[in-house]
């Protein structure tokens, strides 16, 4: 079992993987609002410290806000899937810094259960 995680700066593009994932089989996923450092660099009040001040002027047409995605999946070929489903979507965007994903090893899963 693998994790996915995917850190998504072209916010608009998530329903169009959402729908992909569906499609492919992944059936769940947890979407997490995000920010970068350098977004939280340039949208805080360190007007004081001038590293800031020069991030601020690199940085500041970056994406603002992130969504953050990560999906359990069983085995590598629902990892091809899904990975497939994001690039194929990032395919279709114009603009660089969409984004960025990677994966990680899961060595157990553990079921919580409410008891009544």
């Amino acid at each position: 079992m693998h994790v996915l995680f995917i850190v998504l700066n072209d916010v608009d593009s998530l329903d169009d993987i959402l729908s992909g994932f569906v499609r492919e089989g992944i059936s769940g996923a947890t979407i997490l609002d995000s920010q970068g450092m350098g977004s939280a660099i340039v949208n805080n009040d360190n007007r004081n410290v001038p590293l800031f001040s020069t991030l601020r002027m690199l940085l500041s047409d970056s994406h603002p806000y992130s969504k953050t995605i990560f999906t359990v999946l069983e085995n590598e070929k629902m990892v091809d899937k899904a990975v497939a489903v994001v690039q194929e979507v990032a395919d279709g965007i114009s603009s660089t810094g969409v984004g960025f994903m990677f994966t990680v090893p899961i060595g157990k899963v553990y079921q919580m259960k409410s008891e009544d």
